[in-house]
């Protein structure tokens, strides 16, 4: 479905990642023409959400960035699309390209601001980039900045409501007709002891103000999640997780030496792994068998110990198969 101004996230993404910019710093600069000051007038004029600028001021890479991430400047994401790329449609292409190498097969740019209804994507997609650019530093640190100084306009404000309350970190907002309200979202948890990012996306909101009802939708997804978010046993000590028998029919099983604990939701599916040990000519109890692991936010994992004795072939079973 369209995605709106959320479509600014990949533009965001694509700049930093080919203009990577320091803690504090500013990054490159651009100079505003009379043709850009123009542009931004024709863009108002349509009804797209802008940056007034001037002829003749200067933008530095942080600021654009702010003006493209918080107020949601069309006309900057066409100015940062020029001036990475040399123009819209190589800019474009990235956008496309990136978002194949990200795995967002469901997913179609046709311009750096959103503005266009023929630029889709799915929530699913979405969270996959949102992923990707909250890992980056400036950008985590731009998208939960609830204001900001711009030249020209003085200070504007997050569209993103829920920046600075409850744990909210981010990240982006978008709203037309067609989008509906759109709303990806980071909200900040602590649990036990580990603080973790929660990340989630709302498309398509309409009951009433379209970016209130995104933001509230958002709130709901990200609360209930957080809420039920915790750690939890994945795997309580004693499992079975492995068995054994020799060539003459003796068997044993192997169970986890501990229990193996993982943070996530309830009903939550949770890939085990149980790397075996060689094969070997006899086994005592108490041995281990296996090395048994749960991924998560850090990596679990336990011994899987045998749970009786399995000794080499009788003499008799050696004598009957001798061939």
């Amino acid at each position: 479905m369209p995605i709106a101004s959320v479509a600014k996230v990949m533009t965001a993404y694509l700049t930093l990642r080919e203009h990577p910019l320091a803690a504090g710093g500013q990054g490159f600069s651009m100079r505003i023409t009379a043709a850009d000051a123009q542009e931004e007038d024709q863009r108002e004029a349509l009804g797209e959400s802008t940056l007034n600028v001037r002829a003749g001021e200067q933008l530095s890479e942080r600021q654009a960035l702010q003006a493209l991430l918080l107020p949601s400047a069309n006309n900057i994401a066409a100015l940062l699309a020029r001036y990475d790329a040399g123009g819209i449609a190589p800019f474009v292409a990235r956008m496309n390209a990136t978002a194949r190498r990200l795995g967002m097969a469901s997913s179609t740019y046709t311009d750096p601001s959103g503005f266009n209804d023929e630029t889709v994507s799915t929530a699913a997609d979405q969270l996959k980039l949102a992923r990707a650019a909250m890992r980056i530093p400036a950008f985590a640190e731009i998208v939960d900045e609830p204001s900001v100084a711009l030249p020209v306009v003085g200070r504007v404000a997050n569209y993103n409501g829920l920046v600075g309350e409850d744990g909210y970190v981010g990240v982006k907002t978008g709203s037309d007709r067609a989008a509906g309200g759109c709303l990806v979202f980071a909200k900040r948890v602590l649990i036990d002891g580990r603080a973790l990012t929660v990340l989630g996306v709302v498309l398509s909101q309409q009951d009433g103000s379209l970016i209130q009802a995104a933001l509230v939708s958002a709130r709901q997804l990200g609360d209930s999640a957080a809420a039920d978010l915790r750690l939890r046993t994945a795997i309580p000590a004693g499992t079975a997780v492995l068995s054994a028998s020799s060539v003459d029919g003796r068997e044993t099983t192997a169970v986890t030496a501990s229990a193996l604990r993982a943070i996530g939701w309830g009903g939550e599916r949770i890939p085990v792994g149980v790397a075996a040990r060689p094969a070997m000519t006899r086994l005592k109890a108490g041995e281990p068998m296996a090395r048994v692991t749960v991924p998560g936010v850090s990596v679990a994992s336990t011994s899987a110990l045998a749970t009786g004795s399995v000794g080499a072939p009788s003499l008799g079973w050696r004598l009957r198969h001798l061939f």
